[in-house]
């Protein structure tokens, strides 16, 4: 390995565990975002369905 790719590595692994004890740190916030994007994901689902059900029902 080289050098730029031991620091790559390095840079990642501090980075994995600085997410994980700030995730583990601010456990609710994560949770309720979690549960926002959820609810977003199924929303955008939802529009889908719809725009794809007003094209088959036009055919």
């Amino acid at each position: 390995m080289d050098k730029a790719g031991i620091g790559a590595l390095l840079v990642g692994i501090l980075l994995c565990v600085l997410g994980g004890y700030a995730i583990w740190a601010f456990l609710p916030e994560v949770i309720a975002a979690v549960k926002g994007l959820v609810g977003i994901v199924v929303l955008l689902i939802g529009l889908m369905l719809i725009i794809f059900g007003i094209l088959i029902i036009k055919d």
